[in-house]
């Protein structure tokens, strides 16, 4: 008898992914990541250029984005104290106003070195939302449609990502200045958002949530899944958030061409590909499995970056980024399911969350610089060979990983019973 209501509850978890209702506050925090990803987008393209216009090296202005993320770094565990103590509403609206002080501050450097500073300054603000958007995204998400989630969330902030990098470089027509300073408006009214529509998760749990343990680090890093995700965090945050972010709007206009709107058509490209592929993610993801996702997106996404250096024209360079953007879009859904996964929608676990970024982050940073220094005495197509094969070698550790849906179907039905 125990064992025939297991195989009908699958079944019906699965039917019931399309028609569950994503909460109200879901939609809110998807509200400000749009202003925040084309707020973003729109200095992406323009950031190495930017910094370019000091007369700095291709490994100095590398270093400009990996600093960003290593100051992620060294706050991300403060954070995760900050979003235990004081809760992911405030957290994320005082990180969201840092970033917004330091990119006002970065278009009015005066030299490099306040560039530097003002720019590793927004790292700070940055982890906080980050890592307390991830929270509220594990809480919020009804565990049968943790996957339709994260790619709803992916794909609006890459809507953002697609508009923004295509306005920053009309605008870099303008100056260079201008569009970190439209950056910092994008990330008030992300803020103001946050601040008037969402309500705090700390009432809600006060309400009815039972109280559980935290997760502890030791107990997150026991579990081979959690083990798996941080080491395909480590490669995304290489290639996608360090070496796609610093080195190929620099490969696009110092090898392709110079004008400024290639480099942000190049990087709109890889967010075309990565969202015109979530849906499908979202419905294998809360169907199929976590797993198959993630090992997919990390062979697809490092085979297509690993060609990046070998591109002859502005036409080939876009295709292959769109290419590489689908990779991207077939692991981020999977990869954020499996972290939810692991946690549980009613558990504690800023620091397991922290730890995951800070994993994305040591990859951000570690990548920019050690493919600037790869083009800078070997050249381009090196550089990103190198790092298309960080990222397929990440799938490997996915063979071995038990698959983690199951455990999003047995929270659903612990909830129904």
């Amino acid at each position: 008898m125990a064992s025939s209501p297991s195989p009908s509850a699958p079944k019906k978890s699965a039917r019931r992914v399309p028609d569950e209702a994503i909460p109200r506050q879901i939609w809110v925090l998807v509200g400000a990541a749009f202003c925040i990803a084309i707020g973003f987008g729109l200095i992406a393209p323009v950031l190495p250029q930017y910094a370019h216009t000091f007369s700095v090296s291709v490994t100095a202005t590398g270093v400009v984005v990996s600093a960003f993320a290593a100051f992620r770094l060294l706050w991300a565990a403060p954070a995760g104290v900050l979003v235990t103590r004081l809760g992911e509403r405030p957290t994320y609206m005082a990180g969201v106003l840092i970033v917004a002080a330091s990119s006002a501050a970065t278009a009015f450097a005066q030299n490099y070195w306040q560039l530097l500073v003002f720019r590793s300054l927004g790292g700070v603000g940055s982890v906080m939302f980050t890592v307390s958007a991830m929270g509220l995204l594990v809480r919020l998400s009804p565990a049968p449609i943790r996957g339709r989630v994260s790619a709803l969330y992916g794909s609006t902030f890459l809507l953002g990502s697609i508009a923004g990098p295509v306005i920053g470089g009309l605008l870099a027509e303008f100056g260079m200045r201008v569009p970190f300073l439209v950056y910092a408006g994008m990330l008030v009214v992300a803020a103001a958002l946050i601040g008037l529509l969402l309500e705090d998760p700390r009432t809600q749990a006060s309400a009815g949530r039972a109280n559980t343990p935290v997760m502890t680090l030791s107990e997150a890093f026991g579990d081979r899944a959690y083990r798996s995700v941080v080491g395909s965090g480590f490669a995304n945050g290489w290639a996608n958030f360090g070496v796609r972010v610093a080195m190929v709007p620099l490969f696009a206009s110092v090898v392709i061409s110079p004008k400024p709107w290639i480099a942000g058509a190049v990087l709109a490209a890889f967010a075309v590909g990565n969202g015109a592929v979530l849906p499908f993610s979202a419905r294998v993801a809360d169907t199929v499995g976590r797993k198959p996702l993630i090992i997919g997106g990390t062979l697809v996404n490092g085979a297509f970056t690993a060609l990046i250096g070998v591109s002859a024209s502005p036409w080939v360079l876009l295709l292959i980024s769109l290419l590489a953007g689908v990779g991207a879009g077939l692991l981020n859904p999977g990869q954020q399911a499996a972290v939810a996964d692991v946690i549980g929608s009613d558990r504690s676990a800023g620091q397991v969350l922290a730890v995951f970024q800070m994993l994305q982050d040591v990859g951000a940073i570690l990548g920019p610089i050690v493919a600037g220094l790869i083009a800078d005495r070997v050249g381009y197509t090196a550089a990103f060979l190198v790092t298309g094969l960080i990222m397929m070698a990440a799938s490997i550790p996915w063979y071995g990983t038990p698959e983690t849906l199951e455990r999003a179907r047995i929270t659903s039905q612990s909830r129904e019973s």
